[in-house]
């Protein structure tokens, strides 16, 4: 796993990126994008539970970009509320959300920083590169039935080559390629299970485009 830029060398490239971008770069627009989750707990003594959870993400990059430019595209996932219960069992709470990205291709990622989010527990969130993906890490707990917002994911850029295209999507295609995790608190008689949840997006639409002029 590479190590996150630090700050403040994050902030001489976002300065950089907003400096090229105003040459460079068709402004940046806002598209909204429905993704709704397929997702599977998998309780260690009961049968595997399904539901759906339905999400949105409103994305910003630019339309176009300049080849070898940077430029940022951000991912701010709507708000989302933790079920009560799941097939008539209770979910006390949720903790351990992984939300995983893969990096854009067409394009290099010089740095990726969060940003706002509420309602997500006493743990902090973080964001990392691993290997062809980025991973937003949220400790939580989150307590059944309450809403909460994932932080904002900004990546920094730097566009490929000309006529290619950089899309960004979440990841996930099954239940054991998922690109939301997460494990749930649920009561159980006298127990309390630790629940494994795994997530990925049913149809997964493109969140943002940007084509390299």
């Amino acid at each position: 796993m590479r190590s996150l830029l630090s700050s403040t060398r994050f902030v001489s490239l976002l300065a950089t990126g907003v400096l090229l971008g105003l040459l460079a770069a068709n402004p940046a627009a806002a598209q909204d994008a429905p993704l709704p989750l397929q997702c599977q707990a998998s309780p260690p003594i009961i049968a595997a539970q399904t539901f759906s959870l339905d999400e949105g993400v409103t994305a910003n990059a630019p339309s176009s970009v300049t080849a070898g430019s940077t430029f940022a595209v951000s991912i701010a996932p709507d708000a989302l509320t933790v079920p009560v219960s799941v097939s008539g069992y209770t979910v006390n709470s949720i903790s351990g959300l992984t939300l995983t990205m893969p990096i854009p291709t067409n394009a290099t990622l010089n740095g990726v920083t969060l940003s706002g989010g509420s309602g997500l527990g006493s743990g902090t969130p973080n964001v990392s590169e691993n290997g062809t993906t980025i991973v937003l890490n949220v400790p939580g707990p989150i307590a059944g039935g309450s809403s909460f917002t994932l932080p904002k994911v900004t990546l920094d850029l730097t566009a490929g080559a000309s006529g290619t295209t950089i899309d960004t999507r979440l990841a996930g295609s099954s239940y054991a390629d998922p690109g939301l995790t997460f494990t749930a608190s649920v009561p159980f008689w006298l127990f309390t299970l630790s629940v494994p949840t795994a997530c990925y997006p049913s149809p997964n639409p493109v969140l943002s485009s940007t084509t390299v002029q």
